[in-house]
């Protein structure tokens, strides 16, 4: 099967090659002798790549720490069930799925994949796998960041940065549709785009001052550093700093401060797909490349807005 593959870390994105590599082996996969418990071979449609993936320990070893390369990363899949292992529920052969592929194991940037069976849903099959590779990732880290660890409810105010990022303008889209009051942050060239995802303010951060917005419940943090530190001083007291760029140094002073990792979720999945078909949420996809040209796409000279989608097959 065709693959891209990174042995490299130093060299980044740069280091990609398109290889051919073995194909799972079903029939081993489906056997008790070589089954690995509720594992599911995936026949990849669209696959998703995270900007900082390389940087990610989990790229280059595998779960005992040992080095795993040359490894094939993206962990956002959109495909159709080809073989199940003992143990899987929930799925059946020729089912449309999408969901994230294991931080530690070979990704989505091939024509096949291996994955927990507990890392996917359903795809409708009135949703692009386009899409679907597009709403996993992003759906589930908004999903997860403004509920799970932010516990927003309606009537509160949310501080979007990046709101017209891929992950930004999902938790923008999914805090409106809650009954949030949304401001979202970026450049002036994203002012337009983040108030069309549902933004009711936007501060420019190159220009405007951040702490002119006043004090907000929540903050969904995607930038760190100076911006996330910022921050901490506009959570009023018993509201929330979220981060998805790494432990927050500044910590609001009368609330509190999380930094998570997203997980896969069925249930989740799901409710992003429902809202994906209901019209109430759109994906945030910049270009789609082919599997031949995914190491340009990643390579591009142009800065590409929203997400970059692999799509495997036709």
């Amino acid at each position: 099967m065709k693959a891209i593959v990174v042995t490299d870390q130093a060299a980044g994105t740069a280091g990609m090659k398109l290889v051919e590599r073995p194909n799972p082996q079903t029939a081993r996969l489906a056997s008790l002798e070589g089954a690995s418990y509720g594992d599911v071979v995936i026949e990849v449609h669209a696959s998703g790549f995270t900007g900082n993936e390389l940087e990610w320990p989990s790229t280059w070893t595998d779960r005992l720490g040992r080095d795993r390369t040359p490894s094939i990363p993206g962990h956002e899949v959109a495909g159709v069930v080809t073989a199940l292992s003992y143990g899987t529920t929930g799925l059946s052969v020729g089912q449309r799925v999408f969901g994230l592929t294991d931080w530690t194991r070979d990704g989505s940037l091939a024509e096949y994949v291996v994955v927990e069976a507990r890392n996917l849903a359903p795809l409708p099959g009135d949703i692009d796998f386009t899409v679907g590779a597009g709403a996993a990732m992003t759906g589930l880290t908004a999903w997860q960041g403004l509920f799970e660890h932010g516990h927003l409810r309606a009537g509160q105010s949310v501080l979007v940065h990046g709101a017209a990022g891929a992950v930004g303008s999902m938790a923008t889209q999914l805090a409106r549709e809650a009954g949030a009051y949304v401001i979202g942050t970026g450049r002036a060239a994203h002012h337009q785009t983040a108030l069309d995802f549902g933004a009711q303010e936007f501060v420019d951060l190159e220009k405007d001052a951040l702490e002119d917005i006043g004090r907000v419940d929540l903050v969904f943090d995607v930038f760190g550093g100076d911006i996330g530190d910022r921050s901490a001083a506009l959570v009023r007291a018993g509201g929330m700093l979220v981060s998805v760029a790494g432990p927050p140094e500044a910590r609001p002073i009368d609330g509190l401060a999380v930094d998570f990792v997203v997980v896969s979720d069925r249930a989740q999945l799901g409710e992003i797909a429902r809202r994906v078909r209901e019209g109430r949420v759109r994906t945030n996809i910049g270009q789609v490349a082919t599997l031949d040209d995914a190491v340009a796409a990643f390579n591009t000279t142009e800065r590409i807005s929203g997400k970059t989608i692999i799509r495997v097959r036709p």
